[in-house]
């Protein structure tokens, strides 16, 4: 019976209408029977559930004890699988194609902008070029030598006033104040 039960369907799947039909043919003396035989089932399964934890926690401890004693730390591990994760990315048939499509519209964004580029230094050749601009050119270039005159015209005035000044000291020290010879020095 437990044989018919476990082929039926797969288990998380059987209903409660299924055990209740399975268990109408059944006497109760064979009901029970098949409960003790299940429960001891469940018993082995879960002993084995146990002894599998406690393998798998031992294989765990001598494989972190092994990678201890050969210098792999958890930081290791995490930038290796970071690293595999990266290379498995780039691998990857999306990653390829959009890499292709942002090279290429790169190519042609810089195509553009060269075009552009290109467009404006023929426009400003064109403008120096033309009759306003050089006209404008030289009424900037003539205000700048007025007004570079006009500085230069002005150092040299204070330069020469400062000489003047200079002159002016050095002659009244040189010539010596006449005393009249009238007034008696007391």
């Amino acid at each position: 019976n437990s044989g018919k039960l476990s082929d039926a369907s797969p288990v998380g799947s059987i209903s409660s209408a299924e055990i209740a039909n399975e268990f109408s043919g059944l006497s109760a003396e064979e009901q029970t029977a098949q409960r003790e035989e299940w429960s001891q089932e469940l018993a082995r399964v879960e002993e084995e559930i146990t002894t599998l934890r406690t393998v798998l926690q031992s294989k765990m401890r001598h494989a972190s004890e092994l990678k201890r004693k050969l210098g792999i730390t958890v930081w290791k591990e995490i930038t290796d699988d970071v690293s595999q994760g990266i290379k498995n990315v780039k691998e990857s048939n999306v990653y390829q194609k959009t890499e292709s499509a942002i090279k290429t519209t790169a190519g042609k964004t810089t195509s553009v902008i060269g075009g552009i580029a290109g467009k404006m230094t023929q426009k400003l050749t064109e403008m120096k070029q033309s009759d306003s601009f050089r006209s404008f050119e030289e009424r900037v270039g003539s205000a700048y030598e007025n007004v570079r005159s006009k500085v230069s015209s002005r150092s040299s005035s204070v330069q020469s006033l400062s000489d003047i000044q200079n002159d002016e000291r050095r002659s009244s020290v040189t010539t010596p104040t006449a005393i009249p010879e009238e007034k008696p020095i007391p």
